[in-house]
């Protein structure tokens, strides 16, 4: 995993988001591939169809928060910035290929660092596709506002800018972000709500407070500070679970979708995956899913082609987020 540098505005101590009283994950777990730690066969989950296609932009970023799960940083760059020729590679394997590919997914770090982020953003618009950007909203964002309002007119609510806000009060997020992180997101977002763009949020549930009571809580901040996103609408409000790949969490066994009356194909990997360029390798790759752009066990190759394959269901995140969580991604 890569490291975590700090920032100027890096927050200190713990997340407000870090799980009470967590029991340690057991280190037999998650081991095998094939098999849970009592010999049952192990969940996995087959690419029914490719609708969403993640780039990840690379792991620099304006901020570094206390629990990135991808160690995004200032200084990091495990991930390289991806290249507009490289996602163009993928975007015509898709058209090549047939893949059935409704939406083009940028997240990083914050994409809008990236110095070729608006001419793949734009190719992908231009090539049909939908596109959901996930951002910060802060300076990085602001500064191509003519360009974003350029292509809002070419292709209106076609793509989607989903802004993080850790959570609807000031201090927990900047208790997350960093000091004066939170003035600059709200202004970002206004900004976008005042200019009609697609626009939703992403936030993530904290201890002792139920689902309904974050959602009324964003909806007071939304109609407070004049931002158009209906907080009671899940795919403009999306509220992720906590992750913490040491806390302890049942493995994922095939009897498991029984149990729980889950299929495969609610599960993330079902329908996505995620290119990435790790620093020191001389091409981009694809990984099963956006949480795990460093296990070499979710690497699945350098073509669309060769991930079509199954991703067993062997780290926590798998059980945590996606199986025992239901969240995705994806809009």
């Amino acid at each position: 995993m890569a490291t975590r540098a700090k920032s100027r505005n890096a927050p200190t101590g713990p997340s407000p988001f870090a799980l009470a009283e967590k029991q340690p994950l057991a280190p037999e777990k998650f081991a095998d591939p094939a098999v849970t730690v009592d010999g049952s066969a192990r969940a996995s989950v087959p690419l029914d169809r490719l609708e969403t296609l993640w780039l990840n932009t690379g792991t620099l970023c304006n901020l570094s928060c206390v629990s990135c799960y991808i160690a995004s940083s200032p200084t990091n760059d495990a991930l390289v910035y991806l290249t507009a020729e490289e996602a163009a590679r993928f975007y015509d394997e898709i058209e090549a290929d047939g893949f059935d590919t409704r939406e083009i997914g940028f997240t990083g770090g914050e994409p809008f660092m990236n110095p070729h982020f608006m001419a793949m953003l734009e190719d992908a618009l231009a090539r049909g596709f939908e596109a959901l950007v996930l951002t910060n909203a802060m300076k990085p964002m602001r500064r191509h506002e003519g360009a974003l309002l350029a292509l809002k007119e070419r292709f209106g609510s076609k793509f989607t800018l989903r802004v993080s806000i850790d959570h609807h009060t000031q201090a927990v997020h900047e208790g997350e972000r960093g000091p004066n992180s939170w003035a600059p997101m709200i202004e970002g977002l206004q900004w976008l709500s005042a200019y009609g763009f697609s626009i939703a949020a992403a936030g993530r549930g904290l201890a002792g407070e139920s689902m309904a009571e974050a959602r009324t809580g964003y909806a007071a901040l939304f109609d407070r500070e004049g931002i158009a996103i209906d907080a009671t609408d899940p795919a403009r409000l999306v509220l992720f679970p906590e992750m913490d790949d040491t806390a302890d969490v049942p493995e994922i066994t095939e009897a498991c979708w029984g149990i729980l009356g889950k299929s495969p194909s609610d599960v993330m990997c079902s329908n996505s995956r995620m290119v990435v360029h790790r620093k020191g390798e001389d091409e981009a790759r694809v990984v099963a899913c956006t949480l795990l752009p460093y296990d070499p066990q979710f690497d699945l190759g350098a073509t669309l082609a060769e991930a079509d394959q199954p991703v067993p269901l062997n780290h926590p995140h798998c059980a945590r987020f996606c199986v025992l969580g239901g969240a995705s991604c994806s809009a």
